[in-house]
């Protein structure tokens, strides 16, 4: 048997890793500026994380969910807390389409409709109705192509208006940062003009916080850059730092049904294990105020760059450490040339982003360290 080949290989093995700091099966150094598509949020190996894992592998690594698990009710006090969302309701799966496939399930149960708004250049996941939402005909199976979404400019309040007021809304579902849609940023009068039409007309408002959540803007949740209170926010990626988990946080308005919901992996022990590491080493080191400030440090960087005519960086978009540099020239070349000559991994978006969401323990001098390899490639 061969692997189904879908994925684009560079030519590089990655053995271990270490805070930001990654090794391949050569001895070859790497920084990591992507962090596994914005996954690895405390640091490749963290100790406390090894530790606590480790630990909850050597009692229980799973059961399912017919029996209680007190991981679980101490994930979601702890998580409230976190973010501010003490009164919230919290479901737990396996992944960030696992989110918001239920996510507009809850909403569709709520309501009753089956109508829902995306922006364009939207990404929300692989799976039915969340590669629905996904603004990319390419992966968009004829099977999921249902007529369910309807996609629509970022920030243009006016046509969201005119949809919403047709009365027929599920759910409006928005990154406030896009990420695979180039870090393009939602603007506060736009959500905030959002959430009033809901609010009338009875529409879900789903923010995906799957890429840009968890700390990564600078704020618990991008959203919270906005002053916006979504009535369902979805979240994965940095919630387990590589172990394989999902969320979804849920306004009181929402009544829960047995049976309503369902999954067999989601909020086992070892992925709540996972979780509650995070949160500790979250709090403990400071991890979203450290991505505020180095993640200014970086744009400021970046946008100085700009500013005194380097090479090919027309934008610099973002907030904390999930950035956009817009390029004049396809980002091949100049990821290829960062990656094998500096041996530094950066992510990208479209043709021409370069697509930066390190770990959230990023120091400054790595950002130093990253601009300085930047500025030599695009020379």
């Amino acid at each position: 048997m061969t692997l189904f080949d879908v994925y684009p290989l560079f030519d590089v093995t990655i053995d271990h890793g270490k805070a930001c700091r990654v090794w391949d099966d050569m001895g070859q150094e790497y920084l990591d500026l992507y962090g596994g598509h914005a996954v690895i949020s405390i640091g490749h190996c963290h100790p406390h994380y090894v530790q606590k894992m480790t630990e909850q592998l050597q009692k229980m690594s799973f059961y399912s969910n017919s029996v209680k698990n007190p991981l679980q009710v101490e994930l979601a006090e702890r998580l409230g807390k976190a973010c501010g969302y003490e009164d919230y309701q919290f479901f737990l799966i396996n992944s960030g389409a696992e989110a918001n496939e239920n996510a507009l399930k809850l909403a569709s149960f709520y309501n009753g409709r089956t109508r829902v708004l995306s922006a364009e250049k939207a990404f929300h996941g692989r799976t039915s109705l969340a590669v629905e939402a996904t603004a990319n005909p390419k992966i968009i199976a004829p099977i999921n192509a249902n007529g369910h979404v309807t996609y629509l400019p970022l920030n243009d309040l006016d046509a969201w208006r005119k949809e919403i007021e047709k009365d027929d809304v599920c759910a409006v579902i928005l990154e406030c940062i896009q990420g695979v849609g180039g870090i393009r940023m939602v603007e506060a009068e736009f959500l905030k003009g959002l959430r009033q039409l809901c609010d009338i007309h009875n529409t879900v408002l789903v923010c995906d916080e799957i890429q840009c959540g968890y700390g990564r803007s600078g704020k618990f949740f991008a959203h919270q850059h906005l002053g916006v209170k979504p009535d369902i926010i979805t979240v994965a990626k940095g919630i387990g730092n590589g172990f394989p988990m999902g969320g979804v946080l849920i306004s009181p308005k929402f009544t829960p049904v047995y049976g309503q919901l369902g999954t067999t992996f989601g909020g086992n022990h070892q992925a709540c294990a996972a979780a509650l590491a995070v949160l500790d080493v979250i709090e403990q080191e400071d991890l979203v105020g450290n991505a505020a400030r180095v993640g200014e440090h970086l744009l400021d960087g970046l946008r100085q760059m700009q500013q005194e005519g380097v090479k090919h960086i027309v934008d610099v978009r973002g907030r904390g450490l999930m950035i956009g540099i817009e390029l004049d020239v396809p980002y091949k070349e100049i990821r290829n040339r960062l990656l094998f000559d500096e041996h530094v991994f950066t992510g990208c978006s479209g043709t021409n982003v370069l697509r930066l969401l390190p770990p959230l323990c990023l120091s400054m001098d790595e950002a130093d360290e990253f601009l300085a390899k930047l500025r030599k490639v695009l020379a």
